[in-house]
């Protein structure tokens, strides 16, 4: 899912229910969808992804300037669910293999944070973002493209549905101007405008796609978020990529009478075997270390940005696991 610019294994009786429920329903919807639109048309080039991801428990620390300091005996430990689908609705390539494309996607995404000996709470103890955007692509000329989307989306520190408020509503509009520099390297920059404060706000959009292909490949990708990949083929079937992946979700809420901006980030570091299974399945799984998990509340202002002090989860264990359709 794409989100405005402003930015696996166990779980506890207090809240598996509401979260198994919560996925299950989500992930029955998208297969759903994934299936009508794979009968529909086999060509459509659609894609969908389902994502399980898991992050030990570790110590809370502030952060301030240089310095860091744990605080009490404080910790605690996450676990993410995503999903998503991406749907080409034209495509036509231009004679360099470059797409004039109107696309649709939706996506999704529960986090749900078990805390522990917290003296003052956390107040947030899970999240959702659900998200929707219309994208188009084209070719200005031989050596730039266009890349524009609008999009829209609701992001909670809850569950429950009946709860929305216009305040946790996300709007966003973005344009980026992609520069061609090599056939395996697009560098892009532009404006996003989104009201992730409040108010309407310009925040620069960057966009960066870097790839080598064979047994050995290398791939660099700015867009929803930053991941980066250096991989073996061993055969048709099994690749193993040593990766980099920085992502994260949000929640708007009010506290005392003030409006107010959950972050939960991350910075992930691991070994990812990827399995595929014929042409349009692919299972990839990641063991490793999350180096860093940001998890703090702070006022929805501009001000934000230029503050020093920050609150986050030290390193731990980190698991994933996905699904990944083509059709």
């Amino acid at each position: 899912m794409q989100l405005p610019a402003s930015s696996l294994f166990q779980w506890t009786p207090k809240t598996s229910g509401l979260m198994e429920t919560v996925y299950l329903k989500a992930m029955r919807s998208l297969l759903i969808c994934v299936f009508i639109i794979g009968v529909a048309s086999t060509r459509s080039n659609a894609q969908a992804f389902l994502k399980t991801e898991y992050f030990g428990t570790s110590g809370y620390q502030m952060t301030e300037g240089d310095s860091s300091r744990r605080i009490g005996n404080s910790k605690g430990s996450a676990i993410v669910y995503q999903a998503g689908i991406n749907i080409p609705l034209s495509k036509k390539l231009n004679e360099l293999n470059r797409p004039t494309m109107w696309s649709i996607g939706v996506g999704g995404a529960y986090v749900g944070l078990n805390n522990k000996n917290f003296t003052a709470p956390l107040v947030v103890d899970k999240v959702l973002n659900i998200g929707v955007s219309l994208n188009y692509q084209r070719p200005l000329n031989d050596r730039w493209s266009l890349r524009t989307g609008v999009g829209g989306g609701i992001f909670m520190p809850t569950t429950d549905l009946s709860q929305i408020r216009f305040k946790n509503v996300l709007g966003s509009v973005s344009a980026v101007f992609i520069r061609h520099l090599k056939p395996n390297l697009d560098l892009g920059g532009g404006l996003a405008l989104n009201n992730s404060f409040g108010f309407p706000m310009l925040f620069p959009a960057f966009y960066l796609n870097w790839r080598t292909s064979g047994r050995y490949s290398v791939q660099a990708s700015l867009r929803d978020g930053l991941e980066v990949s250096a991989g073996y083929q061993f055969n048709t079937n099994f690749k193993l990529n040593l990766v980099m992946e920085v992502n994260g979700q949000m929640a708007l809420l009010e506290q005392e009478g003030k409006d107010k901006i959950f972050t939960h980030q991350y910075v992930v570091f691991g070994l990812r075997p990827e399995i595929k299974l014929g042409k349009r399945v692919t299972i990839p799984l990641t063991f490793g270390l999350n180096a860093t998990r940001t998890a703090q509340i702070t006022d929805r202002s501009l001000k934000t940005i230029f503050q020093d002090k920050g609150y986050s989860f030290r390193g731990s264990l980190y698991a994933g696991a996905g699904l990944q359709f083509r059709f």
